[in-house]
């Protein structure tokens, strides 16, 4: 049997009186990867946001591997190796692409580790490495904030992946990167899964990039979930289609 990684109960959050999230329950099982679709405001985003900590969540419990990490705080999480990424990048946009790479390694004894201090010969081979498998190794000596936006998304993806998440969210990894460049990103999506051992959870208004990848969908819409199932099943769910894929 598959061996649940998250587990997010009967989660709900508001904001001013707006319930942003209401009664929502998801499972993510180790070495898959899960979509999480709907319409813009649907709560994508402040569930993802809930599960890594930034908003603690009004009722309901999340679980990692096990854990209770409702009331963790966000580095607490993400030492668990429970990390996402996010809609507008959050790079450092004066510093090199190696220098980014480099911060974003695990820390050592829970000390930061200066961006100027060589590092061994194996981390820096480790670095390198990535920003290739991200297409990004000819741009590691450029500045970050030089990047192009789908470049910049790409460079986060490398960055997340060097802390060696066991579960990532990414938001929306595929916007604003060039559409000819969309299928090299699902194929690094997989071997991420697939060869790196990384459990994915996407949210993602490409369709055809959740029907190719996803084990598993989840679709939100007002705040709740208003349905799950296999890509087949949510492709043919007519009150998804009303909902969301209609109106695209």
């Amino acid at each position: 049997m598959s061996t649940v990684l998250l587990h997010v109960a009967s989660v709900s959050k508001s904001f001013g009186g707006v319930e942003a999230n209401r009664d929502i329950s998801l499972t993510v099982n180790e070495g898959s990867i899960v979509g999480l679709i709907g319409p813009n405001g649907s709560g994508k985003t402040t569930l993802f946001n809930s599960i890594v900590g930034y908003h603690p969540v009004d009722t309901g419990s999340i679980r990692f591997q096990n854990k209770e990490i409702t009331r963790l705080l966000v580095p607490d999480i993400a030492r668990l190796g429970l990390l996402r990424t996010f809609q507008q990048t959050r790079i450092y946009g004066k510093m090199s692409c190696i220098q980014n790479m480099q911060i974003s390694m695990p820390l050592e004894e829970h000390t930061l580790r200066s961006v100027f201090k060589a590092l061994p010969k194996k981390d820096m081979q480790e670095i390198e490495d990535m920003l290739a498998f991200v297409g990004l190794h000819s741009k590691r000596h450029l500045l970050a904030g030089d990047l192009s936006f789908g470049q910049q998304k790409l460079l986060e993806f490398a960055m997340a992946l060097i802390a060696g998440p066991k579960l990532l969210l990414l938001d929306e990894p595929t916007a604003g990167i060039n559409p000819t460049l969309i299928n090299g990103l699902i194929d690094r999506l997989k071997v991420a899964n697939q060869e790196l051992g990384i459990t994915l959870l996407i949210i993602e208004h490409n369709m055809r990039v959740m029907m190719n990848i996803t084990d598993h969908i989840y679709c939100l819409a007002h705040g709740t979930l208003l349905a799950e199932g296999s890509p087949e099943d949510i492709q043919n769910n007519q009150t998804v289609i009303d909902a969301y894929l209609g109106a695209h």
